[in-house]
C-alpha cells in the first residue's frame, strides 16, 4: 500500500522537489520587510508571538492560528480629507475602499509567502463573521491594535485609535500569523504621538472621549456602529413590532430606511468617525495645524460640530444628556441597548464597556453576585467615583448579594423574563436593600 502510495504522481512530484525550508530557520527581516512594501504595505513591523504585550492576545492568536510564532503588523494609508468630511458618502467609500486594500495587500503578502513555502495566516481587517460568539466571546480573531503598538507603528491615542509616528491616525490596520521565527522585531515606540489636543474629545457627538482618558464604549457603539450588528438588530425588531407601514414610519423615518438599505447593498455605514477626522498627530499631519490652530478647528472640526444629523443613543444614556447638552441642533433618536450578554463571562467583562459613570453619579457602593446553574461563577462589582472595578470572587462586605440562576439573571437582562416572577420563584433572590439594586440598573444601559 506504501509502495503505490509513494508511486502516485503527485507524491513523486514534491519529493523531487529541492527541500522544503525549515520553519526553524528565522525569516530574514529585510526580505520579509520588502515582500511587505512590494504587496503594498505602507509601513510593517514585526512582533514575537511570546511578547510581554500580547499575553492577553495570545491564546486568541493561537486559536486562530495554532502554527503561530511570529506576526506581521501593516499599515496603509488613508486620505485625511476623505476621512474629514462632514458627508458620510465620501467618509465612508474611504474606510469601506481603504479596509479592502488592507485585506488585498494581507492577501497578497500571505500569498508570497505560501510561494515561499512559509505557513501563514491573514485574519480580516474588520467586520467580524464569528457570529456564533455574538455576546458570549468576542466574534474577531485577532485584535490589531495591540498587535500595532506592539511592532512599534504607534501608540494609542486618548481616542484609542492607534496614531502613527508619521502618517497620524489615518491608517487601517493588518495583522499576519507566521509560522516562522523573524531574524529581528521592531521594539514599541518610546513615545506616545498622541499630542492630547482634546479635540477628539471636542467633536464627539456622544461624548465618547472624556477629557481625563475615560472612555464610554457603549456611547461610541450605539452611534457611529448604528447599522452595524447590534443597530442592524434593533431595526428588525422594529419592524416585528410594528403594526403596519404607518407605524414602522413613526418608529423609522424614511431617511434612516434609506441609510439601513445602503449599508445592507453597499456596506456598513458608520455614522461618525469624527475623532479619527480632527486628530491632528503625525509628522505628515501637523503641518496643517501648527500655522494655527483655530483656523484648524474652523475647517476640520467645526462643520463636523455644527452638522445637523441624527444621533443615535439609548433613552437615561450619558450620551444623551451629552447631545441634549452640547449639539441641541442635532436630532436624539431613542434606541435599544442592543448590547445583550448571553453569558455570564461576557457580562462581566461588558460591565466596564456599558457603565455610565455621570448617571451613578456619586453612588459609592459593593455588590456581590453569586451565579447558579449552567455558569456558575461569583463576583464583586465596586462602584465609586463615577468608577467601576469588577472581581472574581465574594470580596469585602457588600450593600446587597443577589443570588441568581445565570440563565434567569441574563433573560431579565435582556428582557425577555420577569424580575417579579424570577423572585417569586426564587429564581433570584436579594440579600440586602432592594434600593442598592435600582441604583445599579441606573448605572448601565436599559
Amino acid at each position: 500500500m506504501n509502495t503505490l502510495f509513494n508511486d502516485h504522481p503527485t507524491v513523486k512530484a514534491f519529493l523531487a522537489r529541492s527541500e522544503v525550508p525549515k520553519v526553524s530557520k528565522p525569516l530574514d527581516a529585510s526580505w520579509l520587510r520588502k515582500l511587505c512594501l512590494e504587496a503594498g504595505a505602507d509601513d510593517v513591523g514585526f512582533v514575537e508571538l511570546e511578547r510581554a504585550d500580547l499575553a492577553e492576545e495570545r491564546p486568541h492568536i493561537e486559536r486562530a492560528f495554532p502554527r503561530t510564532r511570529s506576526l506581521i503588523s501593516f499599515v496603509v494609508r488613508m486620505n485625511r480629507d476623505n476621512v474629514r468630511s462632514p458627508a458620510r458618502s465620501v467618509a465612508n467609500t474611504e474606510f469601506h475602499h481603504a479596509g479592502d486594500e488592507v485585506n488585498d495587500v494581507a492577501r497578497n503578502i500571505t500569498a508570497g509567502l505560501e510561494r515561499a513555502r512559509i505557513r501563514a495566516l491573514n485574519p480580516p481587517m474588520a467586520f467580524p463573521m464569528e457570529a456564533d460568539r455574538w455576546m458570549t466571546d468576542r466574534m474577531w480573531e485577532v485584535s490589531h491594535k495591540p498587535v500595532a503598538v506592539a511592532a512599534g507603528l504607534g501608540r494609542m491615542g486618548i481616542h484609542r485609535n492607534v496614531i502613527h509616528p508619521r502618517f497620524g491616525n489615518f491608517i487601517l490596520l493588518g495583522t499576519i500569523l507566521l509560522e516562522a521565527e523573524i531574524s529581528e522585531y521592531t521594539r514599541e515606540l518610546d513615545y506616545n504621538p498622541c499630542l492630547e489636543c482634546k479635540l477628539c474629545v471636542a467633536a464627539c457627538p456622544v461624548g465618547a472621549i472624556g477629557a481625563d482618558g475615560a472612555f464610554n464604549f457603549s456611547a461610541c457603539y450605539t452611534h457611529n456602529y448604528r447599522e452595524f450588528m447590534g443597530g442592524f438588530a434593533d431595526w428588525v425588531e422594529n419592524i416585528a413590532d410594528s403594526r403596519d407601514g404607518l407605524d414602522y414610519r413613526r418608529r423609522v423615518n424614511d431617511s434612516e430606511s434609506v441609510s439601513m438599505w445602503q449599508s445592507l447593498g453597499f456596506g456598513p455605514n458608520y455614522k461618525s468617525a469624527y475623532c479619527m477626522a480632527v486628530c491632528p498627530a503625525g509628522e505628515d499631519v501637523i503641518g496643517q495645524y501648527l500655522p494655527s490652530k483655530k483656523h484648524f478647528a474652523d475647517e476640520v472640526m467645526r462643520p463636523l460640530q455644527a452638522k445637523k444629523e441624527p444621533v443615535y443613543v439609548v433613552p437615561g444614556s450619558d450620551a444623551e444628556a451629552h447631545v441634549q447638552k452640547r449639539y441641541p441642533h442635532k436630532t436624539v433618536r431613542h434606541v435599544r441597548n442592543s448590547m445583550r450578554p448571553r453569558s455570564i463571562a461576557a457580562l462581566l467583562r461588558g460591565m466596564p464597556l456599558s457603565f455610565q459613570r455621570q448617571a451613578a453619579g456619586g453612588l459609592d457602593a459593593i455588590y456581590h453576585f453569586s451565579f447558579t446553574g449552567g455558569e456558575a461563577m461569583e463576583a464583586t462589582v465596586a462602584i465609586r467615583a463615577g468608577s467601576i472595578k469588577i472581581e472574581t470572587g465574594l470580596n469585602g462586605s457588600s450593600n446587597i448579594h443577589v443570588i441568581a440562576d445565570a440563565e434567569t439573571w441574563l433573560g431579565f437582562l435582556a428582557k425577555e423574563k420577569n424580575l417579579l416572577w424570577a423572585l417569586l420563584t426564587r429564581k433570584i433572590r436579594l440579600r440586602g436593600n432592594p434600593k442598592w439594586l435600582l441604583a445599579f440598573k441606573r448605572c448601565f444601559l436599559s
